[in-house]
């Protein structure tokens, strides 16, 4: 009886342990699932601002471009030399729109975190922030990286794209294996702290002095979400790039 209790005691313990969350959440009930209502909302506000960039200045198209729509192609050739750089001048076209996806994803996001008064707005639980923010953001943008990057290498070389895990030797395909698997929380985790210090760095000092510190901390706070999402979209060109290597 007593072994019986221990055990109750330990499940209870290990139930206790993982219902630990870093900060506070607002949660939505979507049928059986929780969600982080904050990072829904957020996220929404995003997705607007790109899909309402590219129509306003595309409404009136011109042979030589000024204005918004020259903003617009700038942007995308930026894209499109970011992925042939990565992924040579044979292969980077179809990957533009995701390349292009993924940096504009994660430059709105970090720069709404940076520049958007989020806090002004009450929640009964936590608080708005970028949604990279939010660690379930970046495993998400890390998970649909690994599979574009194995799509990728399936499309190009079929089945011998396995191959890739018995080389140089028969011998490596777990060290070959582990290598793919830490590649996808390299990429989240590296977005998520960034993200998560740079908001921490700002707040100490803005906390005593709220009127003053913002101007330049909102700027410090544009310049590193452009960094991080270069850095983001340049890590995840190289990796589907890697998928693709040694086809003849």
């Amino acid at each position: 009886m007593h072994i019986e209790q221990l055990q109750i005691n330990e499940i209870d313990d290990l139930y206790r342990v993982s219902s630990v969350e870093v900060g506070q959440h607002y949660y939505w009930q979507i049928g059986n699932f929780q969600v982080h209502a904050q990072v829904l909302v957020t996220s929404w506000v995003v997705i607007a601002l790109l899909l309402a960039l590219p129509v306003v200045a595309t409404r009136n198209l011109q042979a030589i471009p000024t204005g918004s729509q020259n903003f617009i192609e700038y942007v995308l050739e930026f894209i499109r030399d970011l992925t042939r750089t990565q992924m040579g001048e044979e292969e980077y076209r179809p990957r533009v729109p995701f390349i292009g996806t993924m940096f504009l994803s994660i430059f709105v996001s970090n720069w709404s975190g940076a520049s958007f008064p989020w806090r002004i707005v009450q929640l009964p639980h936590g608080e708005l922030a970028a949604p990279t923010n939010d660690i379930n953001t970046t495993v998400a943008l890390a998970l649909l990286t690994s599979v574009a990057h194995s799509y990728a290498g399936l499309h190009k070389r079929g089945f011998s794209y396995s191959g890739k895990y018995i080389q140089p030797t028969p011998v490596l395909p777990p060290i070959n294996i582990s290598e793919d698997s830490t590649k996808p929380p390299s990429l989240s985790f590296r977005l998520f702290g960034n993200i998560l210090a740079d908001e921490l760095v700002v707040a100490v000092p803005v906390s005593p002095v709220p009127l003053i510190v913002p101007v330049p901390t909102t700027l410090l706070g544009s310049f590193t979400s452009a960094i991080q999402a270069l850095i983001s979209a340049t890590s995840a060109a190289a990796y589907i790039g890697e998928s693709t290597e040694g086809h003849h």
